[in-house]
């Protein structure tokens, strides 16, 4: 709980240094440079994630992942502490300080923190790039006194297939390398013994947290170099195949010809993208 927080964090063990165990350095070292202009939270998004929670203000909870401290300060905004858990100095150094939040030098895969010393987890949009899943789920489980772990992921396979996969078809492609969601969920169960929900997410048309597929009524921000630099499909996908999306989705819009096929997703309200929320809870 909050009059918790700072005693609990000066009995914390020293950070884990990783690079001596031959991990490589964060990947958004190199591609979360200018992550906090567009990559910021949804109020939405947020109050889903408080919900999922259900714990009462003042709970301390561990962000897994945190990059620059979006999500963090958004649950230190409403009452909660922070343990916000992120391994690239480059997102670190763009968040605002907030007294509520405490920063974390490490991964997933080995957290810096006591056994059952947080009240919950959350991981937001982060688990496609860890390493190690069945050690980073048994880490969360290890830290967690009693309440549950907060994941949003997405798993193509749920998704409409829009607009955005005809220009860079690609990012379809590549998503489908990733593991399918009852995969993630097994490993969470075999791996925590907590038992399961899945919560779908449905986007809507005016999302501020650009990631993939947050823009998909807005196609003219695809051709803004800040939102794919946010965007880690873009960041580390083939310059050719990019510039030859945007180059064709440019001349699309331009002439009305995105219009013409794809103007009627205008008109929709909500799409299914394929993210989900895994809330994660122990069997009593």
């Amino acid at each position: 709980m909050a009059q918790q927080f700072c005693c609990q964090f000066a009995r914390l063990p020293k950070l884990i240094n990783l690079k001596k165990s031959g991990v490589q350095m964060p990947l958004y070292d190199s591609i979360g440079k200018q992550y906090t202009t567009t990559r910021i939270p949804d109020y939405r998004i947020v109050q889903k994630i408080i919900d999922l929670l259900n714990l009462p203000p003042g709970s301390l909870i561990a962000d897994i992942g945190a990059g620059t401290g979006g999500y963090s300060q958004a649950l230190a905004n409403r009452g909660f502490s922070v343990y916000a858990v992120e391994p690239s100095s480059v997102m670190r150094q763009q968040a605002s300080e907030h007294p509520q939040v405490q920063w974390f030098n490490s991964y997933a895969e080995a957290l810096p923190l006591a056994d059952k010393s947080v009240d919950a987890a959350i991981s937001i949009l982060t688990i496609h790039h860890f390493s190690g899943l069945e050690k980073a789920f048994r880490e969360m489980h290890r830290i967690i006194q009693d309440g549950p772990i907060i994941l949003l992921s997405f798993d193509i396979r749920f998704a409409q297939r829009i607009w955005l996969y005809d220009y860079f078809p690609w990012m379809w492609e590549d998503a489908l390398k990733f593991l399918p969601l009852h995969e993630i969920t097994s490993l969470i169960e075999q791996n925590t013994q907590r038992k399961i929900e899945v919560i779908p997410l449905m986007l809507p048309d005016d999302l501020s947290d650009l990631f993939a597929a947050a823009a998909w009524r807005r196609p003219q921000l695809y051709l803004q170099p800040e939102v794919r630099a946010g965007i880690s499909s873009f960041a580390l996908g083939n310059p050719d195949l990019i510039t030859s999306g945007i180059t064709s989705l440019a001349a699309d819009l331009s002439s009305g010809k995105w219009d013409a096929k794809y103007g009627d997703i205008r008109q929709v309200i909500e799409i299914d993208a394929g993210y989900r929320f895994l809330k994660a809870t122990i069997v009593n």
